[in-house]
């Protein structure tokens, strides 16, 4: 078994599982903390992402890549437990509107200052051009991922 210093450093998938993993843990306890402790897996990455960029649901579970299936029983989980609302679209009836309730847009501040939490470590851990360029780096992997 080879020592630890002459082990190979991990590989990038790798770094990124654990990094992920990094911020999950916290919003996770966080939310917990906070009586938030029914929101099913990607839950946070949706409420999060319509509290803060305005992003529609649909879009969000689309950026999850999970079956149809999988993205409208999570739908229906937030809807039933008070994240979410569902109402047909009054200029398209065959539409339907989905919007966070009081509820879900709390749940969604909790998961940005537990976001805010990890990236506050981060800064202390590493210098701005270190964040900059890991940004710039993560941004490249997402165009690689979005190439046909």
């Amino acid at each position: 078994m080879p020592s630890e210093s002459a082990q190979e450093p991990l590989t990038i998938p790798a770094l990124l599982r654990g990094a992920r993993g990094a911020y999950a843990k916290v919003v996770v306890t966080r939310l917990t903390e906070a009586g938030f402790d029914d929101l099913p897996r990607n839950a946070p990455y949706v409420l999060g992402g319509m509290a803060r960029r305005g992003a529609s649901a649909a879009d969000l579970i689309r950026e999850l890549e999970v079956s149809k299936q999988a993205a409208s029983q999570l739908i229906d989980t937030l809807v039933l437990r008070g994240y979410l609302d569902r109402e047909v679209n009054p200029e398209d009836r065959r539409r339907l509107t989905i919007s966070l309730t009081e509820r879900g847009l709390a749940a969604a501040c909790v998961v940005r200052a537990g976001v805010a939490e990890v990236d506050g470590q981060l800064a202390e851990l590493c210098g701005p051009r270190q964040i900059a360029g890991l940004r710039a780096g993560l941004e490249a992997l997402r165009q690689i991922r979005d190439r046909p």
